[in-house]
């Protein structure tokens, strides 16, 4: 284990203490334009504000106020977990103030921990929905009851703050909650785990931040404890929280999705701290079979609305796709420590489909409105939300500004806002470019050799990468930038007015840099046409349509009518004019009937034909008002 100043100083959502690769953190990678600095901006001036207002608007954050006046639980808002949120809201404050050094977000930050600070126990137990009078006890609902996922959250947000400002008062309450839950749920007390896998990704990130073993050992704890029964009969069965197989002799992730990934995510951690190799092989063949049978284009996860769970292997219907945006963000966690694990770009390759399509598409161009779930298929226009609502959570017709459940806007907030920390890593030889963004890099490998690159691109909607080398190397090093697996087509790699033409993987150039040296990398961003495997049945017959890593979509406002009789004509490669990407597109008017099953093929009575029609990038559809959307269409 690191020591904790070590930990402390590496401002990183996740910090192994070893592994193939090591992050960069937001001290040594700086996003300075282009797509995820719109990004980030959009999230420091507008989406923590709004997450924030939102919250003291329903009455989540003035829980604590009640909690401290002893209103509660009379005047308790919210569901059982709304603490979480909080918490999430914090961390991505965290990890903004460490990017920026925001000196009113600093303030709000620290009026926050005002208000939570005196809620918290003498022995650390800190909850506003159990423990009082009138309130059900302590640890009564380990089903449903969320405390130890509340509690992860409340670590996480902790260790963030720790890493970017350093031990304060805040951090000392996440501590003494994870003091108290290893006293609480260690070897000699209770046997049993949460309903929500949080806290095993949580206390593993506490002992790499504070060196302290224990936390550690609890989260291994949780861990193994895991598919042994331990928690009751419920409707949707104990693989909702995987509790019907243990972690090490699963085959595929299923049940709820973001418990699954989240649960994944710490397994992964521990196995990490541990050295235990069985464990990260479980999950790692856990994870290549569920992002090839149970993953939709988008990279999203989770096919039923019932139990916001996975499906089958192959069951991905497009217009009941739940995909909810925090498995989105759980699918990056996963896939950002596989490939810390193992240094295999593959893994890069999932983080850049979720976030890009995913995490991306949850906010509306303005942050003011958020999808719970990312449909691929929208049937219905639907309604615009209003603005001064709670909606219910799963509604996806179009995106609203809070939900009953608002889960995914912190964790798009929280995402967003440590985005620099999944652009590079870095090994004993060198330093890996892994997620392609206008950046500055500045770092120093074990030995000292300096490292410092310019990284200047358009992708996601341009393909070409140019590094520029800033400071001279004092031995030979290798720069590697990943090219992804979409670019199949091979990419062009330029070195001193030499080209060669590289495959997915990694673009390698291994020299003895001087300030100065130019890398360009030309990746195939165009687009062209993807089809699905026959075995999903929901879209066979269907193509979609992807430029570079960008998921595209067919919206009705640009068709100009509805898109659910449109097919497109696959005879010539999608066209790119004037910044769009257009497909030819049929229309058919259908015949109404009695019975929609006729003895006889039925046909339209007309088909017409629409012309090229542009379509749009799936993160941004229905930011035009009601629409209906399809990503696959059928086939002319």
């Amino acid at each position: 284990m690191p020591t904790g100043h070590d930990a402390q100083v590496r401002a990183l959502p996740v910090s192994p203490s070893t592994g193939a690769l090591r992050p960069l953190d937001l001290h040594e990678v700086r996003v300075t334009g282009g797509f995820w600095s719109d990004f980030q901006q959009l999230n420091a001036t507008v989406m923590i504000r709004h997450a924030e207002d939102w919250m003291e608007r329903v009455g989540w954050i003035g829980n604590f106020d009640a909690a401290v006046e002893g209103r509660l639980p009379a005047d308790r808002q919210g569901r059982e977990f709304a603490d979480s949120d909080v918490y999430k809201l914090m961390e991505a404050m965290a990890w903004e103030i460490g990017r920026t050094g925001d000196a009113e977000l600093e303030a709000r930050f620290q009026a926050l921990v005002d208000r939570i600070e005196p809620v918290q126990e003498e022995d650390g137990y800190l909850n506003t929905h159990f423990g009082r009078p009138g309130q059900q006890p302590r640890y009564s609902d380990m089903e449903w009851g969320h405390e130890l996922y509340c509690f992860g959250h409340l670590i996480q947000a902790g260790v963030a703050r720790g890493r970017t400002h350093g031990r304060d008062r805040f951090v000392e309450i996440a501590i003494r909650a994870a003091d108290h839950v290893c006293e609480t749920f260690g070897p000699d007390g209770l046997d049993t785990i949460c309903g929500h896998p949080e806290i095993e990704p949580a206390l593993a990130e506490l002992a790499r931040y504070t060196g302290e073993r224990k936390y550690l050992d609890q989260a291994r704890l949780f861990v193994e404890r895991r598919g042994h029964g331990r928690l009751g009969e419920i409707w949707f069965g104990p693989e909702y929280f995987q509790e019907d197989v243990p972690v090490r002799e699963a085959e595929v992730l299923r049940g709820h999705a973001v418990r699954a990934l989240y649960l994944a995510a710490g397994a992964i951690d521990v196995a990490v701290e541990t050295g235990d190799e069985e464990l990260i092989g479980a999950v790692t063949r856990q994870m290549s079979r569920t992002v090839a049978r149970r993953t939709y284009l988008t990279g999203g996860m989770g096919a039923h609305h019932e139990g916001e769970a996975f499906g089958d292997d192959f069951e991905l219907p497009s217009d009941r796709a739940y995909s909810e945006t925090c498995a989105g963000v759980g699918a990056a966690m996963v896939g950002e420590r596989l490939l810390l694990a193992t240094g295999d770009p593959v893994h890069a390759d999932l983080v850049e489909r979720v976030l890009l399509n995913v995490v991306a598409t949850s906010p509306s161009e303005d942050g003011h409105g958020f999808f719970y779930t990312n449909t691929l298929h929208q049937r219905e226009p639907g309604t615009t939300a209003a603005t001064d609502e709670v909606a219910a959570r799963a509604a996806s017709s179009l995106r609203a500004p809070w939900f009953a459940v608002s889960c995914c806007p912190t964790n798009v907030a929280r995402t967003v806002a440590s985005f620099g920390t999944y652009v590079a890593t870095a090994d004993d030889d060198g330093v890996q470019l892994q997620q392609l963004a206008t950046a500055e890099v500045r770092t120093t490998l074990p030995d000292g050799c300096p490292v410092a690159l310019d990284v200047e691109t358009d992708y996601p909607h341009d393909g070409r990468v140019r590094v520029t080398v800033r400071e001279d190397a004092t031995r030979p090093w290798t720069l590697r930038v990943r090219v992804p697996g979409w670019a199949t087509a091979g990419a062009v790699l330029r070195v001193d007015g030499e080209e060669t033409t590289v495959l997915p993987g990694y673009a390698e150039v291994r020299r003895a840099f001087r300030a100065g040296d130019v890398v360009e990398l030309d990746l195939p961003v165009r687009a062209r046409w993807t089809w699905a495997d026959p075995r999903v049945d929901a879209v066979r017959g269907q193509v979609a349509v992807e430029r570079g890593p960008l998921v595209m979509a067919l919206e009705s406002t640009d068709l100009g009518e509805d898109v659910n009789l449109a097919a497109v004509d696959v005879e010539a490669a999608p066209v790119e004019r004037d910044g769009q990407v257009l497909v030819r597109v049929r229309t058919a008017a259908p015949t109404e009937r009695d019975w929609p099953f006729p003895a006889e093929p039925a046909h339209p009575d007309t088909v017409a034909d629409a012309g090229l029609v542009p379509l749009v990038p799936y993160h941004r559809w229905g930011n035009r008002g009601p629409s209906t959307m399809r990503v696959w269409i059928p086939q002319a």
